[in-house]
Order: C-alpha cells, then structure tokens, then sequence
C-alpha cells in the first residue's frame, strides 16, 4: 500500500503541469525553441515579393526577359551547336535571370526576417542547426506523424489549399471575358494580362494567408508553452541548481564565517581596550581620532568567540575592562568596523578614559 501510494506521489510529482520559469523559457530560447509560425513568414514574402511586383519590378521584370529573349534569337540562334556555346549561353542566361529577380529575392529575405523579428525577438542561435540522432528515431519519427500536432498541420495544409484556390477561381471568374480573348491578343498584351492576373491572385493569397497565420501563431505560441511545461521535480531540481545544494551551501556558509572570523581576530591586537560582561560577551573597541570621530567595534564575540578575543587581548597586553550593561549593548546594537551609537559614548569615554589612565601610569 505504501509503495503504491509512493508511486502515485511520484508520478504526480513528475507530470508536468506547471508553468515553465524564467530560467527554462531562457534556456529554450538559447536552443531555438521558441514560438514561431512558419505561415506568417510565408504570408510577409509572398505580400512582399507580389506588392514589389505590381508597384514597379514586374514591368521591369518583363522588359528584362523580353530583351534576354530577343537576345537569344538575335545572336545564339546563329552560332554553331558545340559545347562551347551551349556553355556560353546557359552562363549568361543564368547570370541575367539572377540580376532580374535579385530584387525581388532581396526583398523577399527581408521581409522573412521582418516577420521573424516581429514573433521571436533578436535571436540567433545555431543549436536547431545541430546534429540530434535522437530525430533519426523511426519510433519517435512514426509518433510525429501520428501526433495531434502533425493533424493540425494537416488540417491547416487542407484549409490553406481550400482558400487559396478558392481566391484563384473567383479571380479568374471575374476576369473571365479577358482571359478567353487572350489568343486574340499580341504576345505582350496578353503577357501583361497574365501577370496582372498573377499579381492580383498572389496579393490576395498572400492576404488570406496572413489572416490564418494568427491563429496559427496563437496555437503555436500554445503549444510551446505545453512543451516547455515543468513538473513539480523539475522546479525543485531547478531551484537546487540556482541556490546550490543545501549541504553545499552551508559548508560555504561556514567556510565565510571561519575567513570573516579570522579577519575579526587579526584587528584584536590593534584594539585599544576590551569590554567584557565578563564571561560570556567580549567587544574589542579602537579609537583613532584622525580616522574616526568615535570609536569603532573592531571585534566582538559570545562564548567561545569570547574566549579568543580576550586570549588573543592578552598576548598583546591589550587591558580588559568589565562593564556588564556595556558589552551587551555594544555587542547587541553595533556591527564590527562602525563607530558606536552616541547614547554610548559617554560610557565608553570613561572606559577608554580609564585604559589610558592605566598606560600612564604603567609608562
């Protein structure tokens, strides 16, 4: 009954159903796990490669290929077929089809970095890039597929065709009467007829797509924050590696107050007078009148801390003084290295009044 009950508290312990910390929301940033949805990236190039299209680069686009062409036909359709040429001709085709649609690209990457700054931040990172032989799992690999997230993306592929092609059927409809003249028409009227088509199709596609990106967004930002869940165990185990472990901690507790300690008894031998009760509390008091206006507690003690001033006091010849009612208010209301507190300074006048009476009388 007993190792049943462990169990149970054992697995509670261990589901996770705890928002994630701080600390684990910026451990998985660092790993690229953050919530992104690729739609309104895809949403942003389109609209932006098609709005660059329509405003000023397809005209200039087309009267780039309509030169690349005649081209052809002027020159390359009357040089000898050898390897040569066909070298030649594919080189210079690519390279001027490379700076026809160079704007467009350039701006279709900024528009997917726009669009990733807007949903993560400034981030980089080259973790997701890293080899993780865990991903070549065909168990894990099968589970992916049959996932409730892979059904998602399924439903959201079916929901994106759906409308997509529904957005090109209209505009074709409402352009039918032109698009069945085309064969009438030159080359160049029906040329631009097509791409203004194209334009408009890939305007409103891109649209469209931006309006189901945000619930897309809103499912990934969902199911990000389900991923990067903790368990109870993992809070604490998290809290354990922040504050360090508690025997740890408390050995390097110990080992501050034994460097503290030592450096409060190497300023006993400076002190010039010790106050003591006179067993149990010991407060070592210095007064320098060119640094200090009053005189400062350069060490105290109870009980065994006691013992080692007053025996270190006495090696050096330091006098030691018995006021009961002072050395518990010193050492109650005064921190070692601060001047003393004014309503004492009439009682430690007299004190030290006294040690100095001693040395005078001594020298």
């Amino acid at each position: 009954m007993m190792t049943r009950l462990k169990l149970n508290l054992q697995f509670f312990s261990e589901e996770k159903t705890e928002k994630a910390t701080p600390k684990k929301r910026l451990d998985s940033r660092k790993k690229g796990q953050v919530p992104k949805s690729q739609d309104v990236n895809t949403a942003f190039m389109l609209f932006a490669a098609f709005l660059l299209m329509w405003l000023f680069a397809g005209p200039l686009l087309f009267s780039h290929l309509q030169g690349m062409m005649a081209d052809v036909f002027n020159r390359f359709l009357h040089l000898s077929f050898t390897t040569e040429n066909i070298v030649a001709l594919f080189r210079e085709l690519t390279w001027e089809m490379g700076i026809a649609v160079l704007p467009v690209m350039v701006l279709i990457v900024l528009a997917g970095a726009f669009a990733s700054f807007l949903q993560v931040g400034s981030l980089f990172t080259a973790e997701p890039m890293k080899l993780k032989l865990e991903k070549l799992d065909p168990i894990k690999g099968a589970k992916r597929i049959f996932s409730a997230r892979a059904l998602v993306e399924l439903a959201k592929s079916i929901l994106k065709i759906t409308f997509v092609g529904a957005v090109v059927t209209t505009v074709i409809f409402l352009n039918i009467e032109d698009v069945l003249v085309l064969s009438q028409k030159s080359i160049e009227v029906s040329a631009a007829t097509i791409g203004e088509l194209a334009i408009i199709m890939g305007l409103f596609a891109a649209v469209l797509l931006l309006i189901l990106a945000i619930p897309d967004y809103l499912y990934q930002r969902y199911d990000h924050e389900k991923q990067i869940r903790m368990s109870k165990k993992d809070i604490r185990d998290e809290h354990k590696t922040m504050e360090g472990d508690p025997k740890i901690r408390s050995r390097r507790k110990q080992k501050q107050l034994e460097m503290a300690m030592n450096r409060m008894m190497q300023e006993v031998p400076s002190a010039d007078v010790i106050v003591t009760n006179p067993t149990h509390f010991a407060v070592a008091l210095k007064y320098d009148s060119k640094k200090a206006d009053a005189p400062v507690v350069v060490a105290k003690g109870v009980d065994f801390m006691a013992e080692r001033i007053k025996r270190v006091a006495k090696q050096h010849e330091i006098p030691l003084v018995e006021n009961v009612l002072l050395a518990r208010s010193l050492y109650a209301s005064v921190e070692v290295s601060q001047q003393v507190n004014e309503e004492m300074f009439q009682a430690v006048a007299e004190v030290l009044a006294y040690v100095y009476r001693l040395k005078e009388n001594h020298s």
